[in-house]
């Protein structure tokens, strides 16, 4: 047994300096200096360059789009999308509201119904649901919302506030699917028979009623979000600052890890515009606030910490929008499509598929 362990030894060992002697690159430890040794390693060592993969013009046009060509299309974009969100809420509160008169003053003039068209309907469903949110916030105590929402000890706020943004999104994605309803109702209404009268002026109501209620409670959410970051500003602990670490980051954790197609991206650019115009309208909802109760000097803190969170906000988006366009595949070129699409709905040009968000 030790012969043949002896031999099985010698063998390998006689194997292994052969393989050493075929390869002229290999000199043994004996004929080598300590210099020497060291100037092979020098040279011949490990290097971050050995050890990655090599890049090609592709990867290079990847890195530069993350950093210089995305961004400021995506700013761009969310930034108009703020404009048009800006600019349908002052029609809400101008344009329809004369559209309507205009309808009241003609039935008055020619003394004769008229079935309503389908537009008017339609302005006169939203009107009713702008009316009664309104009527119901202007009885909300204002007040024993921010003190409740302040004397919160065992939730903070930053949590309060990431509890109402997820409901504000549920709210904003149920809504939009509510006035869809509402408006097909009206349509039908519009050109419904004599005979199916009865059953589409039924369903106009229940819609519409379904409407309000949905619009109420959203509305209630969106003032509880201005209250809780109002109260974030006003206090003098930081809260602030850890709402903003606490909102934007878990946004960046929910969004840039996930797998998105051209249209999922695409519907979350246009989510983005209306949190910016939420925002917004937020810090005018804190101004006006410390206008009628604020005391001693508070302007400059209020510019401020308005200044930090519109900063905060579109970094985040800048950083949450080029890494999901990285790791999506998604080219710069397809936000300027977005921004193309989003300007022909917001000029009623038809395209082809005909969708409307």
């Amino acid at each position: 047994m030790e012969k043949l362990l002896r031999n099985w030894t010698t063998a390998e060992s006689l194997d292994w300096k052969r393989l050493m002697a075929e390869d002229q690159s290999y000199l043994f430890p004996e004929g080598k200096s300590p210099v020497k040794y060291f100037m092979d390693e020098m040279y011949n060592g490990n290097s971050l360059r050995g050890t990655t993969t090599l890049g090609n013009e592709k990867e290079r046009e990847r890195v530069y789009d993350t950093i210089f060509r995305l961004p400021w299309r995506c700013e761009l974009l969310i930034n108009i999308g703020f404009f048009v969100c800006f600019d349908s809420f002052l029609s809400l509160l101008t344009i329809m509201p004369t559209r309507i008169l205009m309808t009241v003053w003609r039935f008055l003039n020619t003394r004769q119904f008229k079935r309503p068209s389908a537009a008017e309907l339609s302005d006169f469903g939203c009107f009713i649901v702008l009316a009664c949110g309104v009527a119901l916030l202007g009885q909300t105590d204002i007040s024993l919302i921010y003190h409740m929402i302040r004397g919160q000890g065992t939730i903070k706020l930053y949590v309060v506030y990431n509890v109402l943004e997820i409901f504000d999104k549920l709210c904003q994605s149920f809504g939009g699917d509510v006035l869809q309803t509402l408006f097909n109702t009206a349509e039908g209404l519009a050109s419904s028979s004599p005979e199916n009268m009865r059953f589409w002026i039924w369903r106009f109501i229940s819609d519409l009623a379904l409407a309000v209620g949905a619009s109420i409670i959203h509305s209630f959410i969106l003032l509880a979000q201005a209250i809780t970051l109002s109260t974030c500003i006003v206090a003098h602990n930081n809260a602030l600052l850890a709402l903003l670490v606490s909102n934007n980051f878990s946004e960046i954790k929910s969004n840039v890890f996930k797998r998105y197609s051209k249209d999922n991206i695409h519907n979350l650019v246009y989510y983005d515009s209306i949190e910016r115009f939420h925002i917004s309208a937020f810090v005018l909802f804190v101004l006006a606030q410390n206008i009628l109760e604020a005391e001693g000097p508070w302007f400059e803190s209020f510019l401020f910490n308005a200044f930090l969170v519109y900063v905060c906000e579109m970094v985040i988006d800048i950083i949450k929008h080029s890494f999901l366009a990285k790791f999506n595949d998604i080219k710069p070129v397809a936000y300027s499509e977005f921004l193309e699409d989003l300007c022909k709905q917001t000029l009623n040009i038809r395209t082809e598929d005909g969708k409307k968000n």
